[in-house]
């Protein structure tokens, strides 16, 4: 079944970076598009970016545009987002997904001072 582990969450102050992974199992990792979301509290789910098989098309929403990066090594089955210059409002639970269906269980990031 498929299985999606989210790691590298945390607290970072304004302005840090942080690097999360999803390790994939369960599928064949290198064939489907992967995805990031996240929720805030109080919100409902935001598509944050997503990469497809082979990892040379990319999409990001508007909020993250510039400041993350999707990454993906089809030999590690795993999946990677960068996020820079973070800000409060990225505070959220982050959720790998296989494409925009299966996610994870999250992993928490919040930015705070």
């Amino acid at each position: 079944q498929v299985q999606l582990v989210e790691s590298g969450g945390g607290l970072v102050q304004p302005g840090g970076s942080l690097r999360l992974s999803c390790a994939a199992s369960g599928f064949i990792f290198s064939i489907y598009t992967m995805s990031w979301a996240r929720q805030a509290p109080g919100k409902g789910l935001e598509w944050v970016s997503d990469i497809n098989s082979g990892g040379d098309s990319t999409y990001y929403a508007d909020s993250v545009k510039g400041r993350f990066s999707i990454s993906r090594d089809n030999a590690k089955n795993t999946m990677y987002l960068q996020m820079n210059s973070l800000k409060p409002e990225d505070t959220a639970v982050y959720y790998c997904a296989r494409g925009r269906g299966s996610r994870g269980q999250g992993t928490q990031v919040t930015v705070s001072s």
